[in-house]
């Protein structure tokens, strides 16, 4: 059964069906929210509420598109929104002890991946250049694909794409050289 016909199942009432596309595209949000967010908490969290969502606005899908890029582009708004939110909480945070002890980071920032040196040069990418390369490199996305996650223009997908291989690829020579 495809993702329409579980969608359309799911609209006549019958919740077994979504369990079915929960299982299909966990491990998919799983990466990309940890791609994006860095620590397995946050991803589980993010993955948790983009599921709930997706399932309560199912009757917003539109049959004629793709169900994943749709249920990515809910997750990746659940990702920004958890940044944001999170960034907030360290303004707060940084001025409340004076920076006496330098930089804060957060637990959640520290590397979770089994790669600290890729997770190293992600972090130093921005939110949008981390997921579009993730979307590409790891799922094998399009530009078109990555602009419909991103909810933006294929044109603009492209230049997130194209920004963060030459960052990349300047730290790589700076470490290098």
């Amino acid at each position: 059964m495809n993702d329409n016909q579980l969608v359309r199942e799911c609209l006549r009432g019958d919740v077994e069906e979504f369990r079915k596309i929960v299982e299909k595209y966990r491990g998919k949000a799983m990466a990309m929210a940890l791609n994006i967010l860095g620590n397995k908490e946050d991803a589980e969290d993010a993955c948790q509420e983009t599921f709930l969502q997706t399932y309560r606005n199912l009757d917003r899908f539109d049959i004629g598109k793709s169900f994943s890029n749709w249920l990515l582009s809910i997750l990746y708004k659940r990702c920004m929104d958890q940044l944001r939110k999170r960034r907030r909480f360290f303004v707060f945070y940084k001025k409340a002890k004076h920076e006496a002890e330098g930089v804060i980071r957060s637990p959640a920032l520290n590397p979770s991946t089994q790669n600290p040196h890729l997770h190293t040069l992600l972090e130093r990418l921005s939110p949008k250049e981390r997921s579009s390369i993730y979307l590409w490199a790891s799922e094998g996305y399009t530009s078109k694909e990555i602009a419909e996650v991103l909810k933006c223009s294929p044109n603009t997908a492209r230049i997130h794409l194209h920004k963060a291989r030459k960052k990349i690829k300047s730290l790589l020579e700076k470490e290098n050289a």
